[in-house]
């Protein structure tokens, strides 16, 4: 057998079969979307041979993933919003905020040593009013903090995401979440 060396420039053969693949590919997909699959869940699924990392919250309320301990920083109350959907695999939907403000205070407050001022609570409030842009704000930083650390495929597990009016959650199987005590 004769093996091919790799010149790194296909040629112009294997860019056909290349675009052929690839046409059945996306048909493959359109099919799959007619379904109902998004084009995120089908990509997803192509990755399913990829270990995720588990997420360990420390006591002090520090968050590293997998076994390199790499710390993912967020801010107190981006931490809190994120720790928050944690604590509620089910999803929480943006409109039902206000119910969970008792719990995002406590939450809140043991990562600000200092209490919670009249601002802080000020926040709070921000972040479950479902009429402001504040809770999208703080999701968009937990994803930035993620997709930091991994490529999107992977990192999608860990941020808070869902679709328009549907609970948004935390995808990450909970039996890859260690709580330190």
């Amino acid at each position: 057998m004769v093996k091919k060396q790799n010149t790194g420039i296909p040629t112009e053969l294997e860019q056909s079969d290349c675009s052929i693949l690839l046409d059945e590919v996306k048909e493959k997909m359109k099919i799959l979307m007619d379904y109902g699959m998004s084009e995120k869940e089908i990509i997803s699924s192509l990755h399913t041979d990829q270990q995720l990392p588990q997420l360990i919250i420390t006591r002090n309320y520090r968050i590293f993933l997998g076994d390199e301990h790499r710390e993912v920083h967020l801010e107190p109350l981006v931490k809190a919003v994120y720790l928050l959907f944690l604590n509620h695999p089910e999803g929480i939907t943006f409109k039902d905020l206000p119910s969970y403000r008792n719990e995002l205070s406590v939450i809140y407050g043991k990562l600000r040593p200092g209490g919670l001022t009249d601002r802080a609570l000020q926040s709070i409030e921000d972040v479950t009013n479902p009429l402001l842009n504040s809770i999208n704000e703080k999701c968009a930083r937990i994803r930035g903090a993620f997709v930091g650390q991994f490529d999107d495929h992977i990192a999608r597990h860990y941020y808070i995401d869902g679709r328009r009016g549907e609970a948004k959650k935390i995808a990450l199987p909970r039996n890859l979440v260690i709580w330190e005590k």
